[in-house]
C-alpha cells in the first residue's frame, strides 16, 4: 500500500516533461480543429471576396480553398496524431499518479477535456467567426502542409487508403448548378439579397439551358408583309402592327426573303418610291434553329449587329420568329411599354384557380402552383393539353394532370387562347374537400 502511495505521489521532472507535452498537443489538436473547420466552410467565392478587400492572410486562404484536397489530408492526419500520443501519454501519467483508477481517470480526461477543449470549442468558434478563423489559421496552415515530411505522410498514407480500395474514380469537386440556386436562396432568406435578385440569378442560370423555341414568337402570332406590297402600303402594315421591322415573304411563311425595317420604308416612300415593291428595300434575314441555345443567340446578336432572326424547324419551314427583346424578357421578366397591349399572362381567381395563357411555359407553371406538371415533348400549357387530349379542344373541355385540372378557356380556331387551371379537391381528415394544389416537393 506505501508503494503505491509513493508511486502516485511522486512527481518528477519526467512528468513535468510529459505534462507539458500533453497542453502543447491539446492547443496543436484545438488550432488544427479549428483549420479544419474554418478552411472547410470557406468557399472559394468567400476566400476571393475577402482578398480583394487586401485582408491579411487572404492570399494563402485564398490558394488552399482552390485546393482543398492539399490541406484537408494533412491537418485530419495530424489531428488524428496529436489526439493519440495526447490519449497514450495521458494514460501513462494516470497510470503512475492514480494507480488501478488510472485508467478511469484518463478515459475521463480524454472524454471529456480532450473532446471540450480540442473539438467543440475550436470547432463551434469557427463556427461563429468564420472570416476571422480562416484568415488566422490560413497562414499556419500553409506552413505546416508545405513542411515535407507531413506531404509525403500524408500522400503516402492515402495513396494506400485508394490502393487498398482499388477505387479509381473520382466526383467533380466543382459547384453544381443546383447549389448556386440553392446558395441564391439561401442568400434570400438571410436577407443578403433582395427577392428580385434572387429572381435574376435563377433566370440568369436558367438562360444557359433555354432554347429559342421557349422563347419565340410562334408562327401563328408573326406579323408579316408581302414581298409584293408597294412601299406606302407596307408601311401602313408597320404602322398598324406597331413593330419597327416585320419579315417579308414570297407566297408563304416559309419563304421569308428579307427584313423591312419601318425607318427604311419611310425613307424610300420621302424619296418618291412608294409605289415600288417592299422586296427591293427589305434587309436580309437571319436564319436560326429552334434547337439553338439562346445564350450563343445573344452572343451572336451582339456581335453581328441584328435584332431579329427567323427560327426555322428541322424541315426549313418557318417556326417563328425571336427578338432581342425576348432574349432579355428571359432574363429580366417581361418588359411593356406604353405601346404594348397585353392581357396578363397568369390571372388569379377564386378558389385557388388561375388563369394563364396557353404560351406560358410549363415549368413556370409549375414554379408558380409548386405543382408537378409533366414535361415533355410540348414546352407550354397549351401543348400539355394537346399531348393530354390527343386533339383541338373545344371551349369549356377539360382534362386531369397529376392532381391538376386543365380547362380551355378561350380556344381559338386551332389554336387554344387561354387556359383555367383549378386544383382538385382533396378530402380532408375530417372528411371535407378543400382545393389544394400537389405539393412540389
Amino acid at each position: 500500500m506505501s508503494s503505491t502511495v509513493l508511486a502516485t505521489g511522486h512527481f518528477g521532472t519526467t512528468d513535468a516533461i510529459l505534462v507539458a507535452v500533453v497542453v502543447v498537443l491539446l492547443v496543436g489538436a484545438g488550432l488544427l480543429a479549428l483549420a479544419e473547420t474554418a478552411l472547410s466552410r470557406t468557399s472559394k467565392a468567400k476566400a476571393l471576396s475577402l482578398r480583394d478587400e487586401h485582408r491579411r492572410g487572404s492570399g494563402r486562404l485564398v490558394r488552399l480553398v482552390e485546393h482543398p484536397q492539399a490541406f484537408l489530408n494533412p491537418i485530419l492526419l495530424l489531428v488524428l496524431i496529436c489526439q493519440l500520443v495526447t490519449a497514450t501519454l495521458v494514460g501513462i501519467l494516470a497510470e503512475r499518479f492514480f494507480g488501478a483508477w488510472g485508467v478511469l481517470a484518463a478515459t475521463f480526461f480524454e472524454v471529456v477535456v480532450i473532446f471540450v477543449l480540442a473539438e467543440a470549442l475550436p470547432k463551434n468558434w469557427a463556427v461563429f467567426n468564420p472570416e476571422r478563423s480562416a484568415l488566422f489559421v490560413a497562414p499556419i496552415v500553409s506552413a505546416l502542409v508545405s513542411f515535407p515530411p507531413v506531404r509525403m505522410l500524408s500522400k503516402g498514407l492515402i495513396g494506400l487508403a485508394n490502393g487498398l480500395m482499388r477505387s479509381h474514380t473520382r466526383e467533380a469537386g466543382g459547384m453544381r448548378e443546383s447549389e448556386l440556386l440553392a446558395m441564391a436562396d439561401v442568400a434570400m432568406q438571410e436577407e443578403v439579397i433582395e427577392t428580385q435578385e434572387r429572381e435574376l440569378i435563377h433566370s440568369i442560370i436558367g438562360f444557359g439551358d433555354t432554347i429559342v423555341r421557349e422563347v419565340m414568337v410562334p408562327r401563328p402570332d408573326m406579323r408579316t408583309m408581302e414581298a409584293d406590297l408597294v412601299v406606302s402600303k407596307a408601311l401602313d402594315v408597320a404602322i398598324a402592327a406597331g413593330f419597327s421591322r416585320l419579315p417579308v415573304h414570297e407566297g408563304n411563311l416559309d419563304d421569308v426573303v428579307g427584313i423591312a425595317f419601318a425607318k427604311d420604308l419611310i425613307k424610300a416612300e420621302r424619296e418618291g418610291h412608294g409605289d415600288e415593291p417592299v422586296r427591293g428595300f427589305a434587309r436580309p434575314a437571319y436564319f436560326v434553329p429552334e434547337t439553338k441555345r439562346v445564350s450563343r443567340l445573344m452572343r451572336e446578336m451582339q456581335e453581328r449587329k441584328f435584332h431579329q432572326a427567323i427560327v426555322v424547324d428541322e424541315y426549313g419551314g418557318t417556326a417563328g420568329l425571336v427578338t432581342l427583346e425576348d432574349l432579355l424578357e428571359e432574363l429580366v421578366g417581361e418588359i411593356v411599354d406604353e405601346y404594348d397591349v397585353e392581357e396578363p399572362s397568369v390571372l388569379t381567381l377564386g378558389d385557388g384557380e388561375v388563369s394563364v395563357t396557353a404560351r406560358l411555359p410549363v415549368d413556370e407553371l409549375n414554379e408558380l402552383l409548386d405543382a408537378e406538371l409533366p414535361e415533355g415533348d410540348w414546352d407550354t400549357v397549351g401543348g400539355l393539353l394537346f399531348n393530354v387530349l390527343g386533339r383541338v379542344p373545344v371551349e369549356g373541355e377539360s382534362a386531369d394532370v397529376d392532381g391538376v385540372r386543365l380547362v380551355a378557356e378561350r380556344v381559338q380556331g386551332n389554336r387554344i387562347g387561354r387556359i383555367r387551371i383549378s386544383p382538385l379537391h382533396v378530402r380532408g381528415p375530417d372528411g371535407s374537400e378543400h382545393p389544394e394544389f400537389p405539393d412540389g416537393d
